[in-house]
């Protein structure tokens, strides 16, 4: 199943769970499949960055469940990476009010701005969560924010498979091993911080730095 659609399925379930039993209270936190920045830009709808200067909580008309409520951030559009076609431009965003639900917590205060990633709904909102790719501007690398531009968009047809134990094989040419959690233990590591995983003129897929390469081993420096 692909990232967007797990993370949807999972969240669309824990809502109906919720609705369904009447819960009073959350009693679950919000899980998000482990995705490299590059799998989350290419499962996302939209990517912008974009400032936040307003907040507020809106609620569905049908409904009265605060479970349902959501934050309606309104932001300043600074730059759009992807969704050219299904926005021209974009005002507000949306995400649940609780973080349990997977809802985001951003800060007006915050002057360089922020990553938003998200998907639309049917109406033409913009929905973001913690399973988005949501990051301070200011604490993207540099690698980040120019493989926003064009390198992650190469890479949407590879495939990037996450290592957790040893052995961790390739299972075929389309594929990078994304191994930040192995070597670092950590899911913000050197690959997810500096690499994209770009297809190269002969179809096979592997890790791309657009400089100098770093002391670890396990990469193919190889340009496409």
């Amino acid at each position: 199943m692909a990232v967007s659609q797990e993370r949807s399925v999972r969240l669309g379930l824990w809502v109906l769970l919720l609705l369904g039993a009447g819960m009073k209270e959350v009693v679950e936190g919000c899980s998000c499949y482990p995705a490299h920045p590059q799998q989350l830009f290419c499962s996302a709808e939209i990517v912008i960055r974009a400032k936040i200067s307003g907040e507020k909580i809106v609620s569905p008309s049908n409904s009265s469940s605060p479970y349902m409520k959501m934050i309606q951030y309104e932001i300043k559009m600074i730059k759009m990476f992807k969704g050219f076609d299904k926005a021209k431009d974009i005002q507000y965003v949306y995400t649940p009010v609780f973080s349990s639900l997977c809802g985001v917590k951003l800060d007006s205060n915050n002057k360089a701005g922020y990553l938003l990633s998200g998907s639309m709904w049917s109406d033409g909102r913009i929905s973001i969560g913690q399973c988005d790719l949501v990051e301070s501007w200011d604490n993207l690398s540099l690698s980040q924010k120019k493989n926003l531009n064009y390198r992650y968009q190469m890479g949407c047809e590879c495939r990037i498979n996450t290592c957790y134990t040893v052995p961790c094989a390739s299972t075929g040419d389309n594929e990078c091993l994304w191994t930040d959690w192995l070597l670092d233990n950590s899911l913000n590591g050197e690959q997810a911080r500096q690499y994209a995983c770009i297809r190269r003129s002969d179809t096979t897929c592997s890790w791309y730095r657009g400089g100098p390469p770093p002391e670890k081993d396990f990469l193919d420096m190889t340009d496409p």
